[in-house]
């Protein structure tokens, strides 16, 4: 009976995050039309004909899938490869470029925003560039932000997100006078960044409160999925995110295809873009050839029907109730892999 309740209650909350309450809108805002509230739409960059939406109260315009350059990145094999991914990438309308402090193959020695940096110091205007710093002493967050700035070679990023919150402690130490939100939160007043945010594998409530503060322009979170708890993150943080003007975006959305049989990678893609409320989601990407099948999969983009994503929702039922997965253990840091 358990495993029958969280079935249902996955593909209930999964399915039914689009439900709108009066004055909320929230499936996400495509550039066709206008951002919420009275925000100015900001169409900047070259999306080259790919779909886009706009992030929140920000009123950026940007591409459907961002470039996560994670663990995946990080293992490319050498600096010239991945060189040649993130400038194909960008020729080609993906400019919305995910990365952090932390993101480093501690085997390898690749580091994430210093590959970036190669590609940004001659294509900075063109680039929507998101990193994230995890610390929680103010001045060690400070440390990372200028060491961030100096690796990805620009004097500023467009989104500076707090890393990886993790409980309502975490919470009330991010928020606490003088603590890492009014830093950031300063580092947007100067000009370091232009917009703030967070992101998230874990705990809905923590990712809530967040939101809740109003203080943040957009969320990255992981999407749903269920242990004991039974947390409904997605119904959750979206509603809150919405109430507040933010954009959402998702990530974790192709992890599953590791663990369930026969899955198609851009069914799992196309099933996340389909969803109601993410502005976007972050896809890690580590070779032209991926690149261009989410190319691919965004300028030949079909909404998946009601009946296909309950579909899908049943087939990811089972992964996303599973206790084991790598990023919902206590102790998971988003970084230095090898």
């Amino acid at each position: 009976m358990k495993n029958e309740y969280t079935r249902r209650k996955f593909i209930e909350t999964t399915l039914g995050a689009g439900i709108a309450i009066a004055g909320v809108r929230i499936a996400p805002s495509y550039a066709s039309g206008s951002a919420d509230g009275n925000e100015t739409v900001n169409n900047q960059y070259d999306q080259k004909g790919l779909p886009t939406s706009v992030l929140g109260k920000t009123g950026v315009v940007i591409p459907r899938i961002a470039i996560g350059l994670g663990s995946r990145f990080c293992n490319i094999p050498t600096l010239d490869e991945a060189i040649e991914m993130l400038n194909y990438a960008l020729d080609n309308g993906l400019y919305y470029w995910d990365t952090a402090h932390d993101y480093v193959n501690e085997t390898t020695g690749a580091v994430s925003e210093e590959r970036l940096g190669h590609v940004v110091k001659y294509r900075r205007k063109e680039i929507f560039l998101s990193t994230k710093i995890a610390a929680r002493d103010p001045e060690k967050a400070k440390i990372q932000i200028e060491e961030s700035l100096k690796r990805l070679q620009t004097d500023h990023v467009d989104m500076l997100k707090i890393h990886s919150v993790e409980s309502p402690d975490d919470v009330n130490d991010i928020c606490k006078r003088g603590g890492v939100l009014d830093l950031i939160s300063k580092s947007k007043e100067e000009g370091i960044t232009r917009f703030i945010g967070f992101s998230g594998h874990g705990n809905a409530q923590a990712l809530k409160a967040m939101a809740d503060t109003g203080r943040f322009d957009s969320m990255l979170f992981a999407m749903n999925h269920y242990g004991d708890n039974k947390e409904n993150r997605q119904g959750t943080l979206i509603m809150a995110a919405k109430l507040k003007g933010m954009g959402v975006m998702l990530m974790k959305t192709v992890r599953p295809k590791e663990t369930i049989q026969g899955i198609d990678p851009k069914e799992l893609v196309r099933f996340a873009l389909s969803l109601d409320g993410p502005d976007g989601i972050a896809v890690g990407m580590d070779s032209k050839k991926v690149v261009d099948s989410n190319l691919d999969l965004l300028r030949n983009f079909k909404q998946m029907s009601s009946e296909e994503k309950l579909k899908y929702a049943m087939i990811l039922s089972p992964y996303f109730r599973h206790e084991n997965l790598e990023w919902m253990r206590s102790g998971y840091h988003d970084g230095y892999w090898g």
